[in-house]
């Protein structure tokens, strides 16, 4: 019957050559599987000629006060999907590194932080912004069918180089509206098992767990160093408190997530 015949494969007739596509190959995955998300620690000018010149780069960069343009706001396109963006630099997540080859990079205008006596100030994110990243992020999600845990921040992919997008940035808005993970409440709670927050754990113990779940580690960590994973994953989930103390809250939370995600490598 001719409904049941194959459809000849579209050809270019410019080219020299003809391409048989009727076979295709179970060898393959999506290149993109990850959603990282940035702060670009400078004004929207300034940010919009670094991000055009030679050195780095990003898929998007999102304004703080995004114009209205026909009823809609405007997001900046820096670098079409199909391109490899320069924006994670040295990284890592969940054993693969290099993320720049497999990531859609997004940038918020915002000014990061300030450094004061008693520590870092970080600068919040204006609710029109948030919006209009939600937007954006859920199409690239859906496009690419990325994990929810593989939308990240770039502290959480470099954290011994990065603080962004920073403590204030709404994580667990964001995972209400299907961007990103939030740890269930009711597992941080049981996992807490009637221990004080602050009661100290075991750092190996609790950089293992982290490690599980998707953060970089490196053999031979410095103090510092485990504290800069630790903290990275506290200004994520835990942003109240990201002294990168190992503590029994921060178990609690990480246990939580990898309770969510049992499948995580």
């Amino acid at each position: 019957m001719m409904g049941c015949q194959s459809s000849p494969p579209k050809t270019d007739h410019n080219l020299p050559y003809r391409l048989e596509t009727q076979r295709q190959a179970q060898g393959a995955d999506q290149r993109i599987r990850f959603l990282v998300i940035h702060y670009t620690a400078e004004d929207f000018h300034n940010a919009l000629n670094t991000l055009t010149d030679e050195h780095v780069s990003a898929h998007y960069l999102i304004p703080a006060r995004p114009q209205i343009e026909d009823g809609k706001p405007v997001a900046w396109q820096l670098v079409p999907e199909s391109l490899r963006a320069w924006h994670a630099g040295v990284s890592g997540w969940r054993g693969r590194n290099n993320l720049n080859d497999t990531s859609i990079g997004i940038e918020l205008e915002n000014k990061g932080y300030s450094k004061y006596l008693l520590g870092k100030h970080f600068y919040p994110f204006p609710p029109a912004q948030i919006d209009l990243l939600a937007s954006l992020s859920q199409q690239i999600i859906s496009r690419y069918h990325i994990e929810p845990r593989n939308v990240v921040g770039h502290s959480d992919i470099a954290p011994q180089r990065k603080d962004d997008p920073g403590p204030l940035f709404p994580w667990q808005q964001l995972a209400k509206r299907g961007i990103g993970v939030w740890p269930d409440p009711q597992r941080v709670d049981s996992n807490l098992a009637g221990r004080d927050p602050h009661q100290p754990v075991s750092a190996q113990a609790l950089l293992e767990k982290l490690g599980k779940y998707g953060y970089p580690l490196t053999d031979n960590m410095t103090d510092h160093q485990q504290r800069r994973v630790i903290s990275a994953f506290q200004m994520h989930f835990r942003p109240q408190d990201y002294r990168g103390e190992a503590d029994a809250e921060t178990d609690a939370i990480v246990s939580a997530l990898l309770q969510q995600y049992p499948d995580v490598n």
